[in-house]
């Protein structure tokens, strides 16, 4: 019975009733668009990490992550090749020959990570191949080399033009290599950009005099989101490798990548207080049109109070009103933003005016929405508890009205 009069009142004065909906789905609105666009924006900064350099899961000889050297490079690497090849729970898998050197032209010297890749397998496993915006992608051949946009304009070289890599070898003397620029690259990132050159891990090899040696093993798993039970699983495989206990390291990409996945947390922290901040918007909005109701309804609620109809059932009549307009509200809010992110998630939001300062954070300069679950179910509990908060202070106000003066208020 109250909610059918609850619901009559809403209908009776459907101006008023379309500003509190309006409100509600302004609300709903901004809350999933802001959680869709900054999710999109972490997942964007996850995967383009992931993608450009890093894989998901690593291999390295015990001791590497601490201390990257060649000293903890791995001399025997054919076991661990053979047990990834019968893992059925690996895709692909890339082998490389890392190491910290230096990159020289005629004009200018800078420190970069000099990678050796299997260009075949590399490809399989990262996107730098696509990232290849002038010139070529290694082929594999002796003598060639892969930098960036931004280092070749700081170096002053072009395609074809050649540069001089040197890093320390294992003897502690310093091995050099002539190279020619068979490509250039430019990701999402522009300080990975700045500090990541690839030749071929033969010709790293040469340089560090160091044929056969392995830094790492990049591997994508069949199942991303099933990360704990491959990893295990690949685990079990290696350590069950000839005198493999604690001679190995399998690492995820957030046990390599810890300060990304930290900021990645603060993040998604900061989501939660974007949506207290909304919730207590809506909840001002919400009180400031409900006591408007509240007043313009005085006459009304003194001649319920007159005819007998409690305090308790007039404030339940009150919130069950702002109910049933948080749920009709919330429904439509999260259609709109169906539509708008399903659009966005195709088109994406252009911030080419910010891709600067975008691609230090390594993301795009187009951000596409995500939309999780948990954000949605978020909505759904925030949204209709703050259109009742709000709607408590006008629902007190009814109650507190004295019967024969609300009557004589008409």
């Amino acid at each position: 019975m109250l909610g059918r009069i609850a619901w009559r009142n809403i209908l009776r004065n459907k101006r008023r009733s379309l500003i509190l909906i309006t409100s509600i789905v302004v609300g709903v609105v901004a809350l999933v668009l802001t959680e869709g666009f900054a999710v999109g924006m972490l997942h964007q900064m996850l995967t383009n990490q992931i993608g450009a350099d890093a894989g998901y899961i690593q291999i390295h000889k015990k001791g590497y992550q601490s201390d990257p050297t060649l000293e903890n490079s791995m001399t025997d690497p054919e076991p661990v090749r053979d047990a990834l090849e019968k893992d059925s729970a690996v895709l692909d898998y890339s082998e490389r020959l890392r190491v910290y050197g230096l990159i020289s032209s005629a004009y200018n010297s800078y420190g970069v990570s000099i990678v050796g890749i299997v260009p075949s397998e590399e490809k399989r496993i990262t996107t730098i191949s696509q990232y290849v915006t002038k010139g070529t992608y290694l082929s594999g051949k002796p003598g060639q080399i892969l930098i960036s946009t931004s280092m070749a304009e700081k170096l002053k070289v072009g395609l074809g033009d050649k540069v001089v890599i040197m890093a320390s070898q294992r003897d502690g003397s310093i091995g050099s290599e002539a190279c020619r620029i068979a490509g250039i690259f430019e990701t999402l990132n522009s300080g990975f950009d700045q500090s990541h050159v690839y030749i071929p891990i033969q010709t790293a090899g040469q340089l560090l005099n160091a044929d056969g040696l392995v830094s790492e093993f990049v591997v994508n798993p069949k199942d991303p989101d099933d990360m704990d039970a491959v990893v295990s699983q690949i685990r079990h495989r290696i350590e069950a490798l000839p005198g493999a206990p604690n001679r190995y390291e399998v690492l995820t990409y957030e046990q390599m990548l810890p300060l990304l996945v930290a900021q990645l947390e603060l993040y998604k922290q900061a989501l939660y207080l974007i949506a207290i901040l909304i919730a207590f918007a809506l909840i001002f909005g919400i009180i400031d049109t409900m006591l408007m109701s509240v007043m313009e309804r005085t006459h009304e609620f003194g001649v319920s109070m007159a005819v007998g109809m409690s305090h308790g059932r007039i404030f339940r009549m009150v919130m069950t009103e702002a109910l049933f307009l948080a749920i009709i509200g919330t429904a439509i809010g999260l259609a709109a933003s169906y539509i708008v992110v399903s659009e966005l998630s195709h088109s994406g939001w252009d911030l080419s005016m910010f891709s600067a300062s975008l691609k230090s954070l390594g993301i795009g300069s187009i951000i596409y929405p995500v939309i999780q679950t948990s954000s949605v179910i978020q909505t759904v509990l925030i949204i209709p508890i703050a259109t009742l908060l709000g709607a408590i202070y006008p629902a007190l106000k009814a109650v507190k009205l004295q019967p024969v003066e609300a009557i004589r208020a008409s």
